[in-house]
C-alpha cells in the first residue's frame, strides 16, 4: 500500500501501521517537491508492505483486525492523527483484495482506519454467503479424500495436540494431504501442509471429503459427520478447573449443547487416567479414550530450543520466566494482577519474562512491550516455550501437567483463588495440597520467588510425583503413537 503525507519535515519520519498484535513498519522512498532547505516540508512517499514476517515465518498475511496509520517525528510522541485531503474523505470506502488478505482503507475523524479482513471472495463473504456454503455442504455427495483435517482452537492457530499429531502424520504417511483449518492467512501452516481459510469453499470441501477430522475444542453444529468420516477429539489440556457437565450451575440449554457436541466425537485423547475419568462424566462420553500421551509435548523431548530462543528474541545467556496464566470466564483480556511491565524490570539482571496469554485471549487487548518482557502471545506453540522456559508461573492454566515433563520449577500466582475456585469454575482437586511448587497471591511474594530457585529442592519430591500422575506418557513419541493407532483402525482407508 502506498501512502504520500504532505507537509512532513525531512528529517526521519517514521510510519506504521499499527494494530493490537502487530505493527508494521512503511519504507519511505524519499520525498518530492520543491528543494528546500533542511527541516522544510515536503511530500514524503511511503510504502506499506501489507506482509509480515511474525516469529521466525516470512510473507504472512497481517492478523485480521482495524490498524490506524501512525507518525513518529523526531523528539515528538507517536501520533495517529492524520488529516485527509476533502476527496479522499467525501470518497466511499477503499477495498482492495489480496491473495492473503482483503483490506478496507477508511478515513475516519483524526486519522486512517485499514481493516484486514480474511481473503474470502464475494461468494463466501458475509452471513448469507456462509449459509447458501453450508447448505451446499450438507447436501453434498463427498467423494472420500486421504486426507486429514487438522483444527486447533477455532482455527486460532496451528498448535497443541493437532500440531503434533501433524508432525508424525507428515513423517509416517507422507502421502496423505493435510488441511489446516485458520482464521486467516496470518496463521503459519506447517510444511507441505494445505490452509484453507475458514468459511471459504476450500474449508467448507476439505471438512466434507477429509477422511479423519482432529481437533481440539468444539466442531459446532456447523459440522455434519460423514460416514467416511471419523473425528479424533485431543482436547487441549488435563484440567484442574472443572468441564462442561460438570462444571457448577450449568443449564439445561447447555447440558444439551454439551451432549450434541459429544456425539461428533468417535475418540478422544486423553493425557492420563485422571483426564480419562473425567472426560467420561464432563462429556458423559463412552466411545474409546486414548491414553497414548499428549502429541504437543513432544517438543518438550525432541525440541531446538537454542533455534526457539533465537525465534522468540531471547538474549544468549538469559534466564527465561514464562508467565502463561488462563483465560477468565468474566473477562476478556490477559489477567495482569503484576503490572507486568514494571514486574519484569524488577526481576534480577540477566532474567526475561516471556508472557503469555491464553488462546481466547488473542482477539482482545494489545501486546505488551518492555525492555525485559516479551510477549508471546502469538507465538503459535506454547509447548515450544516451555521447552525454553527456566521456570514457569502459571495459576490454573492445563499447561502445569505439561511442564511436568522438564522437570524444571513451577510457581503458582492465584490472587484470586477463592474467586476462580468457587464462584467461576471449581476444581477437580486441592490445588494447595498437591501443587508442585509454591502457590502465592501477592506480587511481593511472587518477586522474591524468582529472586530466587523458586524453591526448587524443596518440591522436587511432589514434582517427581506430580509428573508420574499427570504425565507418564509424556515420552517425545505421543504423536508417533496417535498416528499408528489411526492406521491401525483403519482411518485412513
Amino acid at each position: 500500500m502506498r501512502v504520500t503525507l504532505t507537509g512532513l519535515p525531512r528529517e526521519s519520519t517514521a510510519v506504521t501501521l499499527d494494530g493490537a498484535r502487530a505493527t508494521v513498519l512503511g519504507v519511505t522512498g524519499g520525498q518530492d517537491g520543491d528543494a528546500a532547505g533542511d527541516g522544510d516540508p515536503a511530500d514524503l512517499a511511503v510504502r506499506i508492505p501489507l506482509t509480515a514476517t511474525r516469529w521466525g515465518h516470512a510473507g504472512l498475511a497481517l492478523p485480521s483486525g482495524d490498524y490506524r496509520l501512525r507518525i513518529e517525528r523526531p523528539g515528538e510522541a507517536p501520533s495517529s492523527r492524520v488529516t485527509v485531503t476533502t476527496a479522499v474523505a467525501g470518497a466511499a470506502p477503499l477495498r482492495l483484495e489480496h491473495a492473503l488478505e482483503n483490506l478496507e482503507v477508511v478515513p475516519i475523524d483524526g486519522g486512517v482506519r485499514v481493516r484486514v479482513t480474511p481473503p474470502l471472495s464475494v461468494e463466501e463473504r458475509g452471513k448469507d454467503a456462509q449459509r447458501r456454503l453450508q447448505t451446499e455442504y450438507f447436501r453434498a455427495i463427498v467423494r472420500p479424500e486421504d486426507a486429514v483435517f487438522f483444527e486447533s482452537f477455532y482455527a486460532r492457530t496451528v498448535a497443541c495436540n493437532p500440531a503434533g499429531i501433524d508432525r508424525a502424520l507428515a513423517r509416517l504417511r507422507p502421502e496423505t494431504t493435510r488441511y489446516w483449518s485458520v482464521a486467516d492467512a496470518s496463521v503459519p501452516v506447517p510444511e507441505g501442509a494445505v490452509r484453507v481459510i475458514e468459511g471459504s469453499r476450500a474449508w467448507w470441501h476439505a471438512r466434507g471429503a477429509a477422511r479423519v477430522l482432529v481437533v481440539n475444542d468444539w466442531l459446532r453444529k456447523r459440522f455434519l459427520r460423514r460416514r467416511h468420516q471419523k473425528v479424533v477429539q485431543t482436547w487441549h489440556g488435563t484440567m484442574l478447573k472443572r468441564l462442561a457437565l460438570d462444571r457448577p450451575g450449568t443449564g439445561l440449554r447447555t447440558r444439551l449443547a454439551v451432549r450434541r457436541e459429544r456425539d461428533r466425537w468417535d475418540v478422544m485423547l486423553a493425557q492420563n487416567d485422571f483426564a480419562a475419568g473425567v472426560f467420561r462424566h464432563a462429556y458423559a462420553f463412552d466411545g474409546p479414550v486414548w491414553q497414548l500421551g499428549y502429541p504437543r509435548n513432544d517438543v518438550l523431548a525432541d525440541g531446538d530450543a537454542a533455534e526457539i530462543r533465537r525465534r522468540v528474541g531471547i538474549p544468549d545467556g538469559a534466564r527465561v520466566v514464562l508467565y502463561a496464566p488462563t483465560w477468565r470466564d468474566d473477562r476478556t483480556e490477559i489477567v495482569d494482577y503484576l503490572d507486568l511491565v514494571a514486574f519484569a524490570d524488577q526481576l534480577p539482571a540477566g532474567t526475561v519474562l516471556l508472557v503469555r496469554g491464553h488462546s481466547r485471549t488473542l482477539p482482545y487487548g494489545r501486546d505488551l512491550r518492555g525492555q525485559r518482557l516479551i510477549d508471546v502471545t502469538t507465538y503459535p506453540d506454547v509447548s515450544e516455550l516451555l521447552l525454553v522456559a527456566d521456570i514457569l508461573v502459571t495459576d490454573y492454566s492445563s499447561v502445569m501437567f505439561d511442564f511436568a515433563a522438564t522437570e524444571r520449577p513451577i510457581v503458582y500466582f492465584t490472587p484470586d483463588l477463592a474467586h476462580y475456585s468457587e464462584d467461576l469454575r471449581g476444581f477437580y482437586f486441592d490445588l494447595l495440597a498437591e501443587a508442585p511448587g509454591p502457590v502465592v497471591q501477592s506480587r511481593e511474594e511472587l518477586l522474591e520467588l524468582l529472586s530466587g530457585d523458586a524453591r526448587a529442592e524443596e518440591f522436587a519430591e511432589r514434582r517427581a510425583r506430580w509428573r508420574a500422575r499427570y504425565a507418564p506418557d509424556d515420552d517425545g513419541h505421543a504423536g508417533e503413537r496417535v498416528v499408528r493407532r489411526m492406521l491401525d483402525e483403519g482411518m485412513l482407508g
